[in-house]
This record gives structure tokens, sequence and C-alpha cells, in this order.
């Protein structure tokens, strides 16, 4: 017998449907709620809200939980890398060797801008934000492959995402050499996805980039971590533009626009903007872990909205981060400073009882510091790494034929007022 729940509003009774996911989340189905009674929900946040049904990603923040087409993060971490998950998340299973290699050759075969497309990159000031640039660039592909923008068949999706997790990295490091002064350099498609984007980065004339192996493996898997989480704000947005019928570039460009905020992608960043303050004000970590248990200053990099354990994310980050530190041999004040935070918090009752414990931003923030990232591309790199799971959850949308994302609103304002001429206004 399927499950029911009612909702007396005024003297009216309704029964509403209950849907149950296959990890035992329970939904309530409003959709004929305002058809029925007239009524709305009010959810500021959306935090009690399913827009959907998703066979995508699964989260459970209680226990501190990550999993991608049912796989937990942690096996991905260990025995995947970032290719083989994002075909994973796009296609809803674990590749073949032979889907496998074709969609690594694609990749390589597209990672070259389209001639004259560095030209794009002139106009832009030196200072430009990068992720301004990035979000402009990703809607600049369509323009070049409009044919690709809406693929209406699996081969010529399975292109359209190759390109666009190709040429990301791309334009990426084109920005990052323009805000440089730096010229372009070419990809090398015998490369592999990481040691492409580092070296197009990196390298300068007659000299390569020098890779470290625990430096690829590293932003690897951050990258991985990254390529999906639900249906967080810039997901949502995706989500919601391309339930326009809007094509996959345009959503993902938009999807940049929502993870640009300080709230969102925005979060490694203020990490080492906390930590340059903590240096340049010449007090102790200790100090610091005072003043935030006296809230007279934000401690980032700790906590989570979702997750009230262990965001298992960071517990495959820290290790990764002692590798780099150690193979790097990085002297920096502000990694010493990270370090010790990292430390005293997790012997601290006050932070320890509130389940304050250092999350992703701390530990990619710290790893990507070490490599030579500057911190104004972290989002950047945030935005490459979620590319998988906006084109995965575009898809499943499209496919599903959904209606347009439209919300309603509780009304505010004034009641009906007349318009009044200029002269009689006060």
């Amino acid at each position: 017998m399927a499950r029911v729940a009612s909702l007396t509003i005024g003297d009216k009774k309704i029964d509403l449907p209950v849907i149950v996911g296959s990890e035992g989340e329970v939904g309530i189905d409003i959709a004929k709620l305002r058809q029925e009674t007239g009524a709305i929900t009010y959810d500021p946040g959306l935090g009690n809200t399913g827009a959907c049904q998703s066979a995508i990603t699964f989260i459970d923040g209680d226990k501190g939980y990550l999993r991608y087409r049912g796989i937990p993060i942690e096996q991905l971490a260990e025995r995947s890398n970032f290719i083989e998950t994002a075909w994973l998340l796009i296609f809803g299973k674990l590749p073949t060797r032979a889907e496998l290699d074709r969609f690594a050759g694609r990749l390589g075969a597209t990672a070259p801008l389209y001639p004259g497309f560095e030209n794009q990159f002139s106009g832009y000031p030196k200072d430009a934000p990068p992720m301004a640039i990035l979000s402009a660039m990703i809607n600049t592909i369509s323009c070049f492959n409009y044919d690709l923008a809406n693929p209406d068949s699996d081969e010529a999706f399975e292109e359209a995402a190759a390109r666009l997790i190709s040429k990301v990295r791309t334009i990426a490091a084109a920005i990052y050499r323009m805000a440089n002064a730096l010229t372009y350099v070419a990809p090398d498609p015998s490369r592999s996805y990481v040691s492409n984007f580092l070296h197009m980065m990196f390298s300068k004339p007659g000299a390569a980039y020098e890779l470290h192996a625990e430096v690829e493996d590293a932003l690897d898997l951050i990258l991985t971590l990254h390529a999906d989480h639900e249906q967080n704000c810039s997901t949502s947005t995706v989500r919601v533009v391309g339930s326009s019928k809007a094509n996959l570039f345009a959503s993902c460009a938009a999807g940049v626009c929502a993870l640009w905020g300080p709230l969102h992608g925005g979060a490694n960043a203020e990490v080492l903007e906390m930590l340059g303050q903590i240096h340049a004000g010449g007090i102790t970590a200790d100090e610091y872990l005072k003043q935030v248990k006296e809230k007279k200053v934000l401690l980032y990099g700790f906590g989570h909205r979702v997750y009230k354990n262990f965001d298992p994310r960071a517990k495959i980050l820290k290790e990764a981060s002692d590798k780099v530190l150690a193979k790097l041999g990085v002297n920096d004040p502000l990694l010493d400073i990270a370090r010790k935070l990292e430390e005293l918090a997790l012997k601290d009752s006050y932070f320890v009882d509130r389940k304050l414990y250092p999350n992703v931003d701390f530990y990619s923030g710290i790893i990507m510091k070490a490599i030579g990232i500057p911190v104004n591309m972290f989002t950047v790199l945030f935005a490459i790494g979620r590319m998988p799971g906006w084109i995965a959850q575009w898809k499943e949308q499209r496919d599903e034929g959904g209606r347009i994302a439209r919300p309603r609103q509780i009304y505010t304002g004034p009641t009906r007022t007349d318009y009044a001429p200029i002269e009689s206004r006060g």
C-alpha cells in the first residue's frame, strides 16, 4: 500500500504521496498542493525541499558518507582517478577499458583552443576575476561548436562532454598565464589530464614543468573529490538553467557564476585569507583559536553545512597534503600556521564537541598553495573538478524531460496602490 501524509489547512484535508529513496530518504510529494489547496510551502534556502529525484550522488551528513553512483568516495580515491570518475558520474557506470581509452583520447584531441580563441583573452584587464573570464569562455565554446551544444545522440553527448571537460582546463591555464603576462602554452596530448593542466600552467620556454607523482596524485584527488556533491548551489543552478532547455555550455557557465560566490566555491580561498591575516597580525594559532571561542573572529575551513561528522573528503586529502608538503619541502609560514590550527583544534573539546573538524576546503587550500596555484585560481580549480557533476546533472534532467523550474513566492509588498502624478508626490 502506498504511503501518504495528511495535511490539514483550515477545513480542508488532503493526502500527499510519500516518496522513499533507495537509501531510505523520505520525501512528501507536494506537486499538486497549490492546485488542490491554493497554498504553497515556504522554505528559504530550500534546505527542506527536494527539487528533483537523482541517481547520481548520495550524501549522509550524519554518518559522513559520500557516494558517486553508489560507490564510496574512499574506494574511488584509492582505486580510481578523475577521468574514470567523470565517466562514472556522467554515464552511470564504471567504463570498460575501451570506453575509458576512447574518452581519454577525446580529452587529448579536444584540449587545444579553437583557432583564434586565444585572442578572446586579450580583451580582458590583467586583473580581471578568473571566474568571470571562465564563465564567459565556457559560453564562448558554444559559438565554435554550437552543433554540440544540444547533443542529440549518445556519441554526440560523449563528444560534447569530453570537449567541455578538456577545454575548461586549457582555458583555466590560459587565464592564469594571461594574468601573469606569460605566453600561452599549448596542451600536450601525450600527458595525463592533470599533468597536462600543470604543464600548461607552469611550463616555461624550453623548460617543461617538473611533475612530481605526489603533486599529480593530490591534484587528481582534489578534482575527484569535488566532482559532484548532490544539489548544492551551483549544481542546482545548472539544473534550473538547463530546465529552460538552455544548452550544456550555457548551463555550465551559469554554474561557474554560482560557484564564484564566497559562501560556495570561494571557501578554500577564505582559508588562505584567514591564514594570511593571522600571520600579518603576528598572533599564534593558539591565540587565534582563543579568539574564535570568544566569537571575535571566524574559523574558516572547519565544519560543514551538510556533514555533521568528519568530512570524508577531508580525511582523504589530509593524507595527500602530508605527502605533498613532505615531497616539496615547502617552507611557508602560512602552511605552518594551518598545520598548527589543525593540531590544536583536533585536540580541543570546544571544536571536537561541536564537530568542527577540518573540511575539504582546509586541505585543498593547503595543497594548492604548496603546488604554487595562486589563491584567486582556487575556485577555478573547483570548477574544473565540478564539471563532470554539472554535466551529469544536466544530462539526467534532460533525459527525464522535466518541467521548467519556476519557484513560487509569498508576496509581502504593498496591496493595490494607485499611480500618483508627479505633482502630488511628497
